[in-house]
C-alpha cells in the first residue's frame, strides 16, 4: 500500500480548483480527489479534506471540529474584547461563531422566523418587486440575465425581506459583496481586513435600523420578528440579530447569486420539459434545485472547519488549529450516491438533502433563499416562454468561492 501510495501523482496535480480546467468541467477533478481515501492532505490549502458524504453528515451532526474561525492556525490573533470593533461584537459569541450551545439556543428560538407562514408572507413582498424589475428590463432581444436581473435580487431580499429601509442601502451595498471574504480562509490578509471594515460599516447602519425599529415595532418583517424573539429570550441577543442579519445579507446574497445563474444555466441547456416540472409549485422547485446544484457542481472548497486540539479525527492526528474542509460535492457525479449522474432530473430523490448543510449548522435560511429562487425564475419562463442561451457563458476565473460566469447572455425569442 506504501508502494502505491508513493506512486501515486502529488495531489494538486490530480485537483486545482483553480485551474481552467476546473472551471471548464470539475467532475474528473472531484472524483479523482475523492478516490484518494475518506480524509486526504491538500498541500496548497494546508488543510484536510473529507471526501465521504457519511463522514461530512456525522462531522455535521456530532460537531467534533470548531466552526470559528479564530480557531485556524493562520487566523489572525483573536483581538482582546476591549480592543473590539462593531465586527468582533457581533461575531464573537455570536451565532456564526457560537459555541456549540448558544449556537442550538439561536436555532431554536429563530426557527419561528424561517417558518412555512413567514416565508410565504415574505413572498407577497418580494415578488412585486421582481416584477418591477422585469417590467424595466422590457422586452430586449438578448439581454444579460447576472446583470440585469440575477444582480438585483439579493438587493430587493434585504429591502423587502428583512426590512432594511431603502434609504440605508447605497452605504450598505458593499457589504453584500465582500462580507463571506472576512471568513475565507484562501484570501490575502488585505482583502480579508478590507471586508471586515465594509462589514463595521454595514453593522452601524443596522445598529441603527434596529433603534428606528425599536421605537416603531409593529412591523411585518424579518427585523421585527428577531426584536420579539429578543423580548422573550433573555440569552438572545442584538449581536444575534445583527449576526444573522448580517449571514442573509451578505452570504445569502453571494449564495443566490451563484443559485441564479446556474439554475437559469441547468434549465435550459437541458431538456425544457424539465422546466415546467421544476416550476411547477414552490415544492417541486425546492427539490429541482438540489439537482441544479448536483449538475452544475459550482463548488470550489465548500465548508470550513478547524481542530480545537490536537485530535484524532478519522484515524489521522489533527494539530490544533489545522483546517478541515468538508466537500459534499465531490458525491455529486459519483454513481454510488446517484444514478446515471451525467442525466438532468429535477425529479430525482434526494434523502437527505444536504445542500444546504446537515444537522445543528443546517442553513438556517435554505427556505427563502430557494423561494426567491423560484419567484424569479418563475418570472423569468413566464415571460419568456421560449428563451434560450445566446452564447456558451465564459467561467469567470476570479471569483474566490465557486465556478460563475463572466455573463449570461439570454435571447428571448419575442415574436
Amino acid at each position: 500500500m506504501a508502494e502505491a501510495a508513493q506512486n501515486l501523482p502529488p495531489i494538486q496535480d490530480i485537483f486545482d480548483p483553480n485551474s481552467r480546467a476546473y472551471m471548464e468541467n470539475p467532475v474528473p477533478q472531484c472524483l479523482a480527489l475523492a478516490e484518494r481515501g475518506p480524509i486526504v492532505w491538500y498541500e496548497p490549502w494546508q488543510a484536510w479534506i473529507v471526501t465521504r458524504m457519511e463522514d461530512i453528515m456525522r462531522c455535521w451532526k456530532e460537531e467534533p471540529l470548531s466552526s470559528d474561525f479564530y480557531d485556524w492556525e493562520f487566523a489572525p490573533p483573536r483581538p482582546p474584547e476591549d480592543e473590539w470593533s462593531n465586527f468582533e461584537r457581533a461575531m464573537i459569541g455570536h451565532s456564526l461563531l457560537a459555541e456549540q450551545d448558544h449556537h442550538r439556543l439561536v436555532r431554536r428560538v429563530t426557527a419561528p422566523a424561517f417558518s412555512r407562514n413567514v416565508v410565504d408572507a415574505i413572498q407577497s413582498k418580494i415578488e412585486p418587486e421582481v416584477k418591477k424589475l422585469f417590467d424595466e428590463l422590457g422586452t430586449p432581444e438578448v439581454f444579460d440575465y447576472k446583470q440585469e436581473i440575477a444582480f438585483h435580487i439579493p438587493f430587493i431580499s434585504i429591502t423587502r425581506m428583512v426590512g432594511i429601509p431603502e434609504k440605508y442601502w447605497p452605504e450598505i451595498k458593499q457589504v453584500i459583496l465582500t462580507f463571506t471574504e472576512a471568513w475565507n480562509p484562501t484570501i490575502s490578509d488585505e482583502q480579508r481586513e478590507a471586508a471586515r471594515q465594509d462589514s463595521n460599516r454595514a453593522i452601524d447602519i443596522i445598529k441603527k435600523v434596529i433603534d428606528e425599529r425599536r421605537a416603531a415595532p409593529e412591523q411585518d418583517d424579518f427585523l421585527s420578528t428577531l426584536l420579539r424573539i429578543e423580548q422573550e429570550n433573555e440569552k438572545f441577543e442584538e449581536g444575534d440579530i445583527i449576526t444573522l442579519i448580517l449571514a442573509l445579507i451578505g452570504a445569502g446574497a453571494d449564495t443566490t447569486l451563484v443559485a441564479q445563474q446556474w439554475s437559469v444555466y441547468a434549465l435550459l441547456k437541458n431538456d425544457r420539459a424539465q422546466i415546467a416540472k421544476a416550476l411547477a409549485s414552490p415544492d417541486a422547485f425546492s427539490n429541482a434545485f438540489c439537482e441544479i446544484n448536483r449538475w452544475g457542481v459550482s463548488s470550489k472548497m465548500g465548508f470550513a472547519r478547524y481542530a480545537p486540539r490536537d485530535m484524532e479525527f478519522m484515524g489521522e492526528q489533527l494539530r490544533k488549529g489545522v483546517m478541515v474542509l468538508m466537500m459534499p460535492h465531490l458525491k455529486d457525479y459519483n454513481p454510488q450516491y446517484y444514478e446515471d449522474p451525467e442525466t438532468f432530473d429535477v425529479e430525482r430523490t434526494f434523502n437527505p438533502d444536504v445542500m444546504f448543510g446537515y444537522g445543528p449548522r443546517y442553513c438556517i435560511g435554505a427556505a427563502l433563499a430557494k423561494r426567491q429562487l423560484f419567484l424569479t425564475l418563475s418570472e423569468l419562463f413566464t415571460r419568456f416562454p421560449n428563451v434560450e442561451l445566446a452564447e456558451e457563458p465564459e467561467r469567470d476565473e476570479t471569483d474566490h468561492n465557486a465556478v460563475v460566469f463572466k455573463r449570461l447572455l439570454l435571447k428571448t425569442n419575442i415574436q
